[in-house]
């Protein structure tokens, strides 16, 4: 029997397990890559290990989320991670120089290999052809060190592309397409895997923009086959060298198929407030106040190119604001050397840094109640940095035909289509990206004030009486949990500063909550932690004391962020127990390791005297290290050894 594109990375890279659905499989990272809003907190628990350099093929810091300099704050976790990286063996990529993954995509990304990165949309990757998965900063360190990164074996789904997208639909469409059959909870546990006679109409840049948005079904990641599209995208970028062909066998299996018709796709938009709200743009008829066109979504060059194509000798309309951002030093000086550059700015856009930016809440938050088009990949509410603006998600050429209009436009009424290619050659200047030291002893480490040690969890206590500090429903993201935006960002390598923000956006009381209770546990519903892999959401917590968290289902990086802070996760036996619980409840639980270790536990609600079963869905490994109090105990203990 034949191995898919994602079994043959798998078996290759394969530590431990077997490659079975839901059974915990460990795997070789040949790359790593961090961004300031994670990295910084990475690399003092790298640090923390005591090893003193990476033992990867290749480790990159970036900074493209924190680049607002309001204060010192930012400013010093950059020279941290400067320093850092040149110490350990880590190329950093100064602030300026773009978005991780768009630069990671053009520079580093090489197909069949294993990529491992502290955002959620590493997945980009796999539109080179690598696996690519998003996980918490403390896999990442952990990786970093050489041991292997454990996930649960997904399903593996064929995506079935036939024919090719007609004009002026794009490959964003594509992904808002599948959000619209399988929601933001149908990937959960799953890789998708593109194949089929559409993948050869579509560019690596395309390709990347849906294993991009991939993170939003929930998926463990996404892959494109390594084909001659991608030899084109590698040569264009002076790394010919590093491609190599990588296709599934003609006689592959895959736990499902889902067959997408390219040519059946029109121009969709993601609604408020969820990337899965989805309706044709035809449909839509509101007027617009703000377009913001960049991400790691859509700032490719052809995104980018195409966009001035459309704004070329005209106006943006008067009513709208509009803001672009390249994704990379590469992209804007193209546009600035080619002229494209010189027509957004003639059309009234506002030009950005090559940073995340907007898409994070850094900047450009739009007024009270606007209607804000972006080629965002989420559109959660507040995360805009305007708790009741209405963001919708378009692809580039629907941001810029709205961009002209004032209103929600179809950009197949733009007329004749503007096709845009590759460039045969881009231009390769890696000046920004910084090498680490031939001497790491000679390199000091810079931390500013704002730099607080990391917090380490506490080993696992069989029998514990905890209150609930807060109940929360289905869908909560990790921008619920830990907020984003200039305000919270900058204490990101501040654990005691940045815990002051949980769950701001849901309850600002819980905090000061947490605190006065001690120790706690959080109720939520279906997809707790759904979004960003930041590991604060789960790290800020265990500052508060919280010491479990109950949930009808888990995102899967939320969970594995949970366990390795020592934080444990229980789901629901029955899901309607979770009506009969209240905040302020207290929840008594009994033997706790023998628990862990049977898949089952009980809680007594002492208010209804109710027995509530709990499943325990972790592996002999996942329970040690919930046991030892989470993963950097448990990893240095294992890095000692």
């Amino acid at each position: 029997m034949g191995l898919n594109i994602t079994q043959k990375i798998i078996k290759e890279h394969l530590v431990s397990g077997e490659m079975i659905p839901g059974q915990e499989v460990g795997i070789k990272i040949d790359q790593t890559l961090t961004q300031d809003a994670t990295g910084t907190m990475a690399y003092l628990q790298f640090r923390a290990m005591d090893i003193p350099r990476v033992k990867t093929e290749l480790s990159v810091s970036y900074v493209d989320h924190n680049t607002l300099q309001a204060d010192f704050k930012n400013a010093d976790d950059h020279i941290f991670l400067q320093t850092v990286a040149k110490k350990h063996g880590v190329y950093f990529s100064k602030p300026g120089n773009g978005i991780c993954h768009q630069v990671h995509l053009e520079r580093f990304g090489r197909p069949g290999k294993t990529l491992l990165g502290s955002d959620s949309h590493t997945p980009t990757g796999g539109g080179i052809g690598m696996l690519a998965i998003g996980a918490g900063g403390l896999d990442v360190a952990v990786a970093m060190a050489g041991q292997p990164f454990y996930f649960p074996m997904p399903k593996i789904v064929r995506v079935e592309l036939k024919n090719r997208l007609r004009p002026w639909v794009s490959s964003k469409d594509v992904i808002l397409h599948l959000l619209s059959i399988l929601t933001v909870k149908g990937g959960v546990n799953k890789i998708m895997e593109y194949g089929g006679e559409g993948v050869a109409s579509l560019s690596v840049p395309e390709r990347a923009t849906i294993t991009n948005m991939g993170a939003e079904l929930g998926a463990t990641t996404s892959i494109f086959p390594s084909d001659e599209n991608t030899r084109k995208f590698l040569e264009a970028q002076g790394r010919v060298e590093d491609y190599v062909p990588l296709a599934a066998d003609p006689d592959a299996t895959y736990d499902e198929v889902i067959v997408v018709d390219l040519a059946e796709i029109v121009p969709l938009a993601a609604c408020p407030h969820s990337p899965d709200n989805i309706k044709p743009i035809a449909e839509l008829d509101l007027k617009v106040d703000q377009v913001v066109i960049g991400s790691c979504t859509n700032s490719s060059y052809t995104d980018m190119k195409r966009v001035s194509e459309i704004l070329k000798g005209k106006r943006v309309h008067p009513d709208v604001s509009l803001a672009i951002a390249p994704g990379s030093r590469q992209v804007l000086e193209i546009l600035a050397r080619d002229g494209s550059l010189a027509d957004l700015i003639a059309a009234g856009a506002r030009i950005l840094e090559s940073a995340c930016g907007p898409c994070i809440g850094m900047g450009q938050a739009p007024r009270s109640g606007a209607v804000s088009l972006r080629t965002f990949n989420r559109n959660f509410e507040g995360r805009s940095g305007t708790k009741d603006a209405s963001v919708f998600l378009v692809s580039p050429e629907t941001a810029a035909a709205s961009a002209i209009t004032g209103k929600i436009t179809d950009p197949r009424t733009l007329g004749e289509y503007i096709p845009v290619g590759l460039p045969e050659r881009f231009l390769v200047d890696d000046s920004m990206i910084l090498p680490p030291a031939e001497n790491p002893d000679e390199v000091e480490v810079i931390m500013g004030p704002n730099i607080k040690p990391v917090p380490i969890g506490k080993p696992l206590e069989s029998t514990m009486e905890l209150p609930v500090s807060i109940k929360v429903g289905d869908n909560i993201t990790t921008d619920h949990i830990m907020p984003a935006g200039a305000k919270v960002l900058p204490f990101r390598s501040n654990i005691p500063a940045i815990s002051e923000f949980v769950f701001s956006a849901v309850d600002p009381s819980f905090p000061e909550r947490a605190k006065e209770l001690g120790k706690s546990v959080i109720i939520g519903g279906q997809n707790y932690g759904q979004g960003s892999s930041r590991e604060h959401a789960a790290l800020a917590p265990m500052y508060l004391g919280v010491k479990a968290v109950i949930a009808k289902s888990f995102a899967r990086i939320h969970k594995a962020n949970l366990v390795n802070f020592g934080i444990l996760p229980l789901e629901f036996a029955d899901p309607e127990d979770y009506d009969s619980l209240e905040q302020g409840d207290v929840l008594i639980f009994s033997n706790l390791i023998e628990s862990l270790k049977s898949g089952e536990a009980f809680a007594k609600n002492t208010r209804t005297r109710k027995d509530i079963k709990l499943t325990v869905s972790l592996s002999s490994r996942q329970v040690e290290i919930i046991e030892k109090g989470g993963l950097l105990a448990f990893a240095k203990a294992q890095a000692e050894n």
